[in-house]
């Protein structure tokens, strides 16, 4: 089905539309989340959330502005880092252990596949520790640079300085590729 068809089936509320469009982009959209939202309960009901809320709000997308999958891109990563930042969510997460962390963190999804596919995994390796740290938790994550300097501790110039130096260090990297 064509971005147009599909666009003019989900606004007329056609049950195919809104079937085909969870066939072909649920995967896809269920890994934005899960990059931030290690918890796969949380992240499903996330997903299911953002997913109710694309099919109701599809007449505020604005085809000028994007392609369809960055607007519901957008949905599910705002609102799994809406989920992160709730009371429910952070109390939650003070009450698991390290285990179910480190695991949930290397839980694989599509869009993990897709990073490897484009050689980000790659190019993050270049980075020393300090600066891979900050920039999994800005750009995997989804955390503001406040929120990074908060939860770890950190200067928020630290975390700001560190976010620069690994993106000259990825920029010259990228160049020679």
């Amino acid at each position: 089905m064509e971005e147009e068809a599909l666009i003019k089936g989900l606004r007329a509320r056609n049950k195919q539309s809104q079937e085909y469009l969870y066939e072909k982009y649920s995967a896809a959209l269920f890994g934005v989340i899960s990059r931030i939202i290690f918890d796969r309960d949380i992240a499903e009901e996330v997903f299911h959330d953002a997913f109710v809320k694309i099919v109701t709000k599809i007449d505020n997308y604005d085809e000028s502005k994007g392609r369809l999958y960055t607007w519901m891109a957008n949905i599910c990563r705002n609102s799994a880092i809406d989920k992160t930042r709730s009371k429910e969510f952070s109390k939650k997460s003070k009450t698991n252990t390290i285990d179910a962390y480190v695991y949930g963190m290397e839980s694989t999804s599509d869009t993990a596949a897709a990073v490897d596919g484009i050689g980000v995994k790659e190019l993050m390796n270049d980075l020393n520790e300090e600066q891979r740290f900050v920039m999994e938790c800005i750009y995997f994550k989804g955390y503001t640079h406040t929120e990074v300097a908060e939860r770890y501790a950190l200067p928020l110039g630290t975390v700001k300085s560190r976010i620069r130096s690994a993106i000259k260090v990825l920029k010259k990297k990228a160049d020679k590729i």
